[in-house]
Order: C-alpha cells, then sequence, then structure tokens
C-alpha cells in the first residue's frame, strides 16, 4: 500500500513527546488488567423525547427513574440488529450497517493518569481515516464528502467519506438520570438526524442559539430546557446554564478521532450541557478554509509527499490527514489547480492545541488487521471548570460509543451506562498500577 514519505507521521515516540507520564503505555502490561467485553448497539433514532413517550412500552419505567437495563439486559446485539433495519425509529436505514459491535475495554491507573485501552473490529477492510475535503470543481473549493446518513450520500451525488472515531462520556453522579438512562439524557428531537429537525433560519431565530452563536441543535442535556419535554426550542437563560455548569451538572466528553485528532497522537475534550461544547483552549484541529478567500489555508507539501493535492482515487491508499509541520505547505492559488482535485477540510496540529481543550495529549490508535486499538491517557485530579476530574476511591458513570463505517451523528453504536471505580467498587474496576 503505497503511504506518504512521512517517516515522523505517525512515530509513536512522538506521540507521546511532552511532559513525562508516570507510566509510559506503551510499555504498560495489558496482560495484567482485566478486560471487559462490552456490547455496542445501533440505537437509530430513539431520542429521549421518544424514550418518555407512549410509544415506548418502558416509558412509566423511565419516568420514574428505572434504569435501561432493566428491560434490556443484555439485549444489546437484538436491539441493535432490530433497529439499524428499516423501522419506526429508523426511516433511512443503510444498507450493510452493522446493528451492533464488540469492545474490548481495560482500564488501569496510577498517581497521575488513568490509562484505558479499547479495541474493537471495523466493518470495514480498511481503516476509517479519512475526513470529508475542500474540493476544486473548477472554480471554487466546496466540502465534498459525507457521513453515510448524509442526503447527499443517500442520493449517491458524492461518496460517504468520514473518519472513525471512539468516544467517552463521563459522569460524576452530579447529572440526574445518568446512571439509569445514559446518553440518550443528550439525544433529543432536532438535533442532526433525528426527527423534527429544524431548519438553519428556526435554529438561528432561536433566543438560546443566538446567544450561543450556533446555527444547528447538537447534544443537550434536559437541565438545560425548560419544558417537561425538553424540547430544543425552550432553552434556559445562559445565567441557569452557567449556574448549572458551576454546580457541576455537565457531562465530560472525549473523543478519539482517525483523522482530526490520532496523526498528532491526541483526542479533544469537551462537554454536554445546553450544547454540544469544547473544552476552553484549542483543539488539535481547525478549519483549513480561509473564510476571506474562499481558498484552503494549506495544501499538501509536493516535495514531502509528492502530490498537492488528492484524487478521490487515493483515499484509502495512504493517511489524508494534513498535519502541521510535517506535510503541509501554505496554499499556491496559482499551483495550476484541476477539477477534481482535494483537500482536506481541517489542519491538524499537536503544537497548536492548547489549554483545557488539550488535556488529552497522549492517545494512539492503531489499526492492524481489521481491528483499532487505542491507548488513551486522562489525567487524574484535572482542576478545570469543564472536566470531570477522575480521582482515586471514585466510581463514576460511563458512556462509549463507536463511529464505524463512515458515519456520524446518530449512526454509532452506543452502550448502556457503565460504573467504573477507580479503588472503588464498579462494573469495571481499574487496575492499580505498581
Amino acid at each position: 500500500m503505497k503511504r506518504f514519505k512521512l517517516p515522523l507521521a505517525f512515530a509513536i515516540a512522538a506521540v507521546l513527546a511532552g511532559p513525562a507520564l508516570a507510566a509510559d503505555p506503551a510499555t504498560i502490561d495489558w496482560k495484567g488488567v482485566p478486560a471487559k467485553t462490552l456490547t455496542l448497539f445501533y440505537p437509530a433514532q430513539s431520542t429521549y423525547q421518544w424514550l418518555n413517550s407512549s410509544e415506548h412500552p418502558g416509558a412509566q419505567m423511565v419516568k420514574t427513574g428505572g434504569a435501561c437495563v432493566t428491560c434490556h439486559k443484555d439485549a444489546e446485539e437484538k436491539l441493535g440488529n432490530k433497529l439499524v433495519k428499516a423501522n419506526k425509529l429508523e426511516p433511512t436505514p443503510v444498507d450493510g450497517k452493522n446493528g451492533s459491535v464488540q469492545v474490548n475495554v481495560q482500564i488501569a491507573y496510577d498517581n497521575e493518569n488513568a490509562y484505558f485501552r479499547t479495541q474493537w473490529k471495523t466493518r470495514n477492510n480498511y481503516p476509517g481515516e479519512a475526513y470529508p475535503f475542500l474540493r476544486f470543481d473548477g472554480k471554487e473549493w466546496k466540502p465534498y464528502g459525507n457521513q453515510k446518513l448524509a442526503a447527499a450520500i443517500r442520493k449517491g451525488e458524492q461518496p460517504g467519506i468520514y473518519e472513525d472515531r471512539f468516544a467517552i462520556m463521563i459522569d460524576d453522579g452530579a447529572v440526574p438520570n445518568f446512571a439509569t438512562q445514559g446518553c440518550w439524557l443528550t439525544c433529543h428531537n432536532g438535533e442532526r438526524d433525528a426527527p423534527k429537525q429544524p431548519t438553519t433560519a428556526e435554529v438561528q431565530a432561536n433566543p438560546l442559539y443566538q446567544a450561543i452563536k450556533k446555527n444547528d441543535v447538537r447534544k443537550y442535556l434536559p437541565s438545560t430546557r425548560t419544558d417537561a419535554l425538553a424540547s430544543w426550542d425552550k432553552g434556559r437563560s445562559l445565567d441557569e446554564i452557567n449556574k448549572i455548569k458551576a454546580e457541576g451538572g455537565f457531562l465530560d466528553l472525549i473523543q478519539w478521532r482517525a483523522h482530526r485528532s490520532n496523526p498528532v497522537g491526541m483526542a479533544d475534550d469537551g462537554y454536554v450541557l445546553e450544547f454540544r461544547n469544547f473544552d476552553a483552549g484549542k483543539n488539535p484541529f481547525s478549519s483549513n478554509m480561509d473564510p476571506k478567500s474562499k481558498q484552503p489555508k494549506f495544501m499538501y507539501d509536493e516535495k514531502k509527499t509528492g502530490k498537492k493535492a488528492l484524487a478521490l482515487d487515493d483515499i484509502r491508499k495512504m493517511p489524508t490527514a494534513l498535519v502541521r509541520g510535517q506535510n503541509e505547505a501554505p496554499f499556491d492559488p496559482n499551483a495550476g489547480w484541476k477539477e477534481g482535485d482535494l483537500v482536506p477540510q481541517y489542519i491538524v496540529s499537536r503544537e497548536d492545541a492548547a489549554g483545557s481543550a488539550a488535556d488529552n495529549k497522549n492517545v494512539k490508535g492503531v489499526w492492524k488487521d481489521g481491528m483499532w486499538t487505542v491507548v488513551w491517557v486522562r489525567p487524574l485530579n484535572l482542576a478545570n471548570p469543564d472536566d470531570k476530574a477522575l480521582k482515586e476511591g471514585k466510581a463514576y458513570n460511563f458512556g462509549f460509543a463507536v463511529h464505524d463505517e463512515n458515519m456520524t451523528s446518530r449512526g454509532h453504536q452506543v452502550s448502556f451506562p457503565v460504573t467504573v471505580g477507580f479503588g472503588a467498587k464498579a462494573t469495571i474496576e481499574a487496575t492499580k498500577l505498581k
């Protein structure tokens, strides 16, 4: 398989550069850390509103605080296989989509960090390292490619292109009902690829979305809405939302991304409250589109990669990420661009990442023989106001999600909530390293 000539692009030594770690994750004896196999399943459009509706047989159980696993214990594979096909909750099924995926989870910790090792097999026989591009149409640079639930992909107008991702959601007990209902608290009617999705104009006209300067609806918690149904357009004031955050009533959400974070050995850091927010600071990825010139900021460095742009046939034959300091060059508008040329929508940079958004500095994924193995390092005792601090002696409610096969938004597989303990009783008890 042809690869870019990037001797440092995926070197583990570079990935683990930075502050010294209490334990080098590359040398941890994972054979001595028990593995828990979780079945993650396809949820279709089973939103929080559906969960509490008369259409859901377990609605009364939910309304009285009952746990999803009361009715669905060990039924994840059966649920996923049912929901992935055409049904009331899946109006746009994707041919061949798998209903469930098995994820092996190992967790360890020492005095400074928590270490997570996750493994799962991909549906495709290649890693999902690509992300939608900017494509030159002969006159302009426009977005090209998308995830498989997008209308243009379902109509066959563009190819399905999206990165594989693994997400971890963390609750320290401060979010009501997360321990019983998990990520369904965050998935609502109105969100992307969910029922009753509003128009951009409707979102822009909403007082809350005007205040937070967002143009679409993404994950949020019911506590940030004023009505019993937690409707997307019934937002509380920013003062009320900030008070909830100050009291810890948010969920941590960290995501490893095969295209936008893995090439520089990181995961992003965010939280869910009134929206799916990123932590303060700067992510390891940023837009490659110049808003003034309407042209890319960077192209591939032809001296290092042999190409200034990719063609569609190049995708999945080589890494596609544009990495600052490794394979990028300033965009040259006079470089003889031809129709069909592709450059990434994002520039990825370890050096530019900063603040709380850059807490996950040491996360490395390797795809081999059809399986991703991702090893995370998460510092303990974080004091940032947008993080859940993992501490020895405490147990937490976790939710896990896999985005596979060129899909995002609700096209993932998810777990029911799982307790994780660090020197505390839980479903998964982290191993203390010596």
